[in-house]
């Protein structure tokens, strides 16, 4: 187990663009989450609902689970979640716009 995390930790620089890239995104759709909150919105994806009135559940979900997956992962295994999480984030804002409209 030891070598797996050290061998985690060696591919940590590995795929650097990815992970920062992953792990951005998802402080930006968190900013987002709670910018929309505060304006007086719901959240629509029932999971994530029910974490909202949790901070740590929420920032657990939003943070910590993407830092380990992105500590975990190879770069390249993070681009499908990079591409759905760069659809989200365009969807947040495109949401946040028609309620502010």
């Amino acid at each position: 187990m030891f070598a797996n995390l050290m061998a985690s930790a060696a591919t940590l620089k590995k795929g650097t663009f990815e992970k920062l890239s992953f792990m951005i995104l998802n402080l930006l759709d968190l900013g987002l989450t709670l910018f929309a909150l505060s304006q007086g919105a719901n959240e629509l994806n029932p999971l994530m609902r029910s974490m909202v009135h949790s901070p740590l559940q929420l920032y657990t979900a939003k943070l910590v689970l993407p830092l380990f997956l992105a500590w975990l992962l190879p770069g390249k295994l993070l681009w499908p979640s990079i591409v759905l999480l760069t659809l989200v984030i365009g969807w947040d804002i495109r949401e946040l716009a028609i309620f502010f409209l």
